[in-house]
């Protein structure tokens, strides 16, 4: 690897964090302050008594063009985002010492991904390789990739180990850990999946995991229990005492590689065509990864009550599919190996899409470079040769059955660009949408029967209406769509995309009597945006996250 190649990578990650961290300056500091005006092409705001301009387009996900700058005695310089972070800090009044490390951390991190991929071999599979192809991250965060752990997923509890990442020291919670990038889908990892054999009178399990029992044979007495390599490492003070007395055995690693999927703990494991949601006490973005004893119940209840809400959905929007979840196992030895041990099963797309149709993460499509880079050779002509009807046609595969879920069944799925994937035909035209993990679907409290349930399930389960609206307006019309509609527009004016996507959901809205959440959202109200950067500032809990209001892209047209 040449110096200059390393100095490149260096230079992209600077570049990325800054770009994040600016994008959450304006919509989380500056914005609610009033101290952001646009003066075209430029975006001006003011932080700590600093002015601040870019060049910005793409209207709500902010792109930026060519390098952002600040005012120092009179003269525009290059704003480098050590700067940014320090007046972020002064502006927010400072009192939180981590914070400077996990945006190290995230920037050595995309300098690592890069350089790994120059080396690397990407998967045949179109899928797979969407699902790695996310190497920047959450556009709206402060330090998307900054993976650190172990750690509480309570306010603090990621310093020591984002100020080990910063170091380089990769992440296992002790000096000289596992290599995280040999588990990281950017870096196009694979690997062998550890497999453990769990005594029948300490196995948790509930629903259909029988797909699990062809990974290995376990010993009389045992069942097949597949755990994350990275993961067991983490947990190997905890493993000591029932692998030592039987109640556990350590069978080696599996035969075939498992491939890590967007969300790093998600793996598609090839030989059950299955994909396996792993615990992993590491913090990603906001939270540690870990199947909490509620969620591994929950997925398997949510699969059951789902089930007759798609069939519902895709008879009235054809081409909608889900990924269910149909069971998980475990080993019941105490809460904290019960969920850290704790694997979910889900379908793959690939056994829900029908044939000819070529699954492609969403968040993919709304990356750098999307779609001239994407794995299907037709998705780029298709919307080449006409984005309008590219755009149409994606809206109303993947908004429809959204809306119509929270409205007529009261689900609040989670569409932001991880959770749902665009089955693309021969000619690149979106023809499907698939919608998955159950962790973040809810029911509407009060239109579900949800007593006989555990408290804490049926909790974990639940959004009140409010909540659950403001879900599906933040995940679909902020974090979704307006990356895709910047990424097919380019710097040219995304008006005349809106516009189709207002015709779209005003058609929806007809035939349903234009309930008020529709009248509203077409009338242009403003929408919820996730503050990422104040819940990583007050190092709370993401499900203590906030909102803060942003514009509306449909209010032009109203």
């Amino acid at each position: 690897m040449t110096s200059l190649a390393l100095d490149s990578a260096a230079a992209v990650a600077e570049e990325a964090t800054l770009a994040a961290l600016l994008r959450c300056s304006i919509r989380e500091v500056a914005g609610p302050r009033g101290q952001v005006w646009h003066a075209g092409p430029y975006v001006l705001l003011r932080v700590a008594g600093a002015l601040l301009r870019a060049r910005a387009h793409g209207g709500l996900a902010l792109r930026f063009q060519g390098s952002p700058e600040w005012l120092e005695d009179g003269c525009w310089q290059p704003l480098p985002a050590d700067l940014l972070t320090r007046l972020v800090e002064a502006e927010l009044g400072g009192g939180n010492e981590e914070f400077t490390a996990q945006v190290r951390a995230s920037r050595e991190a995309v300098a690592e991904l890069l350089r790994a991929r120059r080396e690397a071999v990407p998967p045949a599979d179109p899928w797979l390789a969407s699902e790695q192809a996310l190497v920047f991250g959450h556009p709206f965060h402060p330090s998307p990739k900054a993976r650190g752990g172990p750690g509480k997923d309570t306010a603090g509890g990621a310093g020591e180990a984002g100020e080990a990442l910063a170091r380089g020291l990769g992440d296992g919670g002790s000096g000289g850990g596992p290599d995280w990038l040999a588990y990281a889908p950017e870096a196009h990892a694979s690997f062998p999946l550890r497999l453990l054999a769990v005594r029948d009178d300490v196995l948790a399990e509930a629903g259909r995991t029988a797909p699990l029992d062809a990974l290995g044979a376990a010993p009389p007495g045992y069942s097949l229990l597949p755990a994350h390599p990275w993961q067991l490492d983490l947990l190997a003070a905890e493993l000591a005492a029932p692998l030592a007395d039987g109640r556990l055995v350590d069978l080696g690693y599996g035969s075939r590689r498992a491939i890590p999927t967007s969300s790093v703990r998600t793996v598609y494991e090839p030989v059950t065509d299955r994909c396996l949601k792993f615990s992993l006490d590491v913090r990603i973005t906001n939270c540690v990864r870990k199947n909490s004893w509620y969620e591994l119940a929950g997925a398997v209840e949510l699969t059951s009550r789902l089930e007759p809400v798609f069939r519902r959905l895709s008879e009235e929007f054809p081409g909608t599919r889900w990924l269910p979840e149909p069971g998980y196992r475990s080993a019941d030895l105490g809460t904290r190996l019960l969920e850290g041990l704790g694997v979910i099963i889900r379908m793959s797309p690939w056994s829900v899409c029908r044939p000819g149709v070529t699954p492609v993460l969403s968040g993919a499509l709304a990356a750098p470079g999307a779609p001239e880079d994407a794995a299907v050779p037709a998705l780029a002509g298709a919307v080449a040769a006409d984005p309008v009807r590219w755009w149409r046609a994606y809206v109303e595969r993947v908004a429809l059955p959204v809306l119509e879920a929270y409205l007529t069944h009261g689900v609040v799925l989670e569409p932001h660009l991880q959770n749902v994937l665009v089955g693309v035909d021969s000619t690149g035209m979106p023809v499907e949408a698939v919608f998955r993990d159950l962790e973040g679907t809810k029911l509407v409290a009060g239109r579900h029967d949800l007593r006989g349930l555990p408290r804490r399930v049926a909790e974990a389960l639940t959004y009140d209406a409010a909540g659950g609206w403001n879900r599906v307006l933040y995940c679909l019309m902020v974090n979704h769509l307006p990356e895709v509609a910047a990424t097919l527009c380019g710097t040219g004016p995304a008006r005349e995309l809106w516009a189709a996507a207002g015709e779209v959901l005003a058609g929806y809205a007809a035939c349903r009597g234009w309930p008020r959440e529709l009248s509203d959202l077409l009338a242009g109200a403003p929408l919820p945006a996730k503050a990422n950067l104040s819940v990583r500032w007050t190092r709370s809990a993401d499900r203590m996250a906030g909102y803060v209001p942003v514009a509306n892209p449909l209010a032009v047209l109203s």
